[in-house]
């Protein structure tokens, strides 16, 4: 009886509790909760077309910082093509990672966006385990339900698991680097920069990308990627002993595999974090797949050939030393960079839309995420790459405009500190999402 007459008053406390208190006259009812729609809006086509005019007035402001040093640069209408704004657009300029922008032109119009690399285990001698790279950066040693740096990759943790099924007596662990040949670093590399971050060995066998710490960004890189793959396999075993690299032999049997995320993935990813490391893999992927050789060169060599196909008329000027934009030998101008820009966001080109999707949202991700401060134009509207060497900031992608019109552009900046040029080089662009620019 007790207890029945406890239950009744905690049901008639909770009752009282959850009513909703009673309003004064007059006092609006609480609105409904808002409901959130994941719709997309796609842009107007009938959205107002700005004009030459429109634009130099609009930006006239911005561009007279003298933070922007040396200002090079090209601005377009992404549905019509028309070039609205031009500043040297032909010079020749270091890049930086605006290589990238086009790295990723390269490798979506000439390679299956669907493609995926395979990374195997193949069974050596007396016990021993071979891992077998085919040029997968992204492969992880993150455990089985760990977060990793890249989107959907390949886990150490799957190769161990199926190794473990196929009941194999594991005795020590080797890679095989073969799939990859010559130098793995390029001469006008810096190898300080393997410590710094920037850069690893590019070798067919790696973990998140050789960081040391395989969810920072910035994080050291190893000096000797594919022997920390083989480790992390190891350790993944239980197995002690070093880590040898051997070549597998043809024919011998697999036991373990996975595959990385598809190439739009891969793309993607590298444009977000600008990340080097993968962006010279997948360049000897584009060579591979075009039959090239395996090598640094000729992923170079790829990158320039389906470009120069591509853009014939706006190709002069420009010579690659590498697909990441690191090397100071690279050259391109900003004619080059927007016209890949206009053609990814524009109707001509629909195989290089997709890396609209991987380009950095102002003020939201990837490399510019700490800028274009949130109360300033641009912030949320602007989808670009960026680019940053000592005395060299460039900035190319998208912005929507207060109408709804979509503008490509290219600025190349040098001889000022990136510290002073990149805010100068947002503000000019933030006046380009401000203005109907007719």
């Amino acid at each position: 009886m007790i207890l029945a007459l406890v239950s009744t008053a905690a049901v008639l406390v909770a009752l009282r509790l959850d009513r909703e208190p009673e309003l004064p006259p007059g006092v609006p009812p609480q609105p409904a909760a808002v409901a959130v729609d994941p719709r997309i809006d796609p842009v107007v086509a009938t959205a107002p077309e700005p004009t030459p005019s429109g634009i130099s007035r609009s930006i006239a402001p911005a561009l007279r910082d003298p933070a922007l040093g040396e200002l090079t640069g090209m601005i377009s209408d992404s549905l019509t093509g028309q070039v609205l704004w031009t500043r040297d657009p032909g010079q020749p300029r270091i890049p930086a990672s605006n290589d990238k922008v086009l790295s990723a032109a390269a490798f979506l119009e000439a390679m299956p966006h669907d493609q995926r690399l395979t990374t195997t285990v193949v069974a050596g001698d007396n016990g021993q385990v071979i891992l077998k790279g085919a040029g997968d950066p992204t492969l992880s040693a993150q455990p089985a339900d760990a977060d990793t740096f890249y989107t959907g990759p390949g886990r150490i943790a799957d190769l161990a698991a199926q190794i473990e099924r196929a009941g194999l007596p594991v005795t020590s662990v080797a890679v095989d680097l073969s799939a990859f040949s010559g130098p793995t670093m390029d001469t006008t590399w810096d190898r300080r920069d393997i410590q710094g971050g920037d850069i690893a060995p590019v070798e067919s066998v790696m973990v998140d990308g050789a960081r040391l710490e395989p969810l920072d960004e910035y994080s050291p890189r190893s000096p000797t990627p594919g022997r920390m793959a083989g480790e992390a396999l190891a350790a993944a075993l239980g197995v002690e002993g070093p880590v040898t690299e051997v070549t597998a032999p043809a024919g011998d049997r697999v036991i373990a595999k996975v595959t990385s995320a598809p190439l739009v993935t891969r793309v993607n990813d590298m444009l977000r974090y600008s990340d080097n490391v993968l962006a010279e893999t997948l360049a000897i992927e584009l060579s591979v797949h075009r039959g090239g050789p395996p090598t640094h060169a000729g992923g170079v060599d790829a990158v320039e050939q389906v470009l120069s196909s591509m853009f014939p008329e706006q190709w002069a000027g420009t010579t690659l030393q590498d697909a990441s934009g690191i090397s100071y030998a690279n050259r391109t101008t900003p004619e080059l960079l927007d016209a890949v820009m206009t053609a990814a966001s524009g109707p001509s080109r629909p195989a290089l839309r997709p890396m609209l999707d991987g380009l950095p949202i102002a003020a939201g991700t990837g490399t510019l995420a700490d800028r274009f401060p949130a109360t300033t134009p641009g912030a949320g509207w602007v989808r670009a790459k960026t680019g940053t060497l000592t005395g060299v900031s460039s900035l190319t992608g998208i912005v929507q405009t207060v109408d709804g019109r979509v503008l490509s552009f290219a600025l190349m900046s040098g001889g000022t500190s990136p510290a002073d040029a990149r805010p100068a080089l947002d503000a000019v662009v933030g006046q380009l999402r401000e203005c109907g620019c007719r």
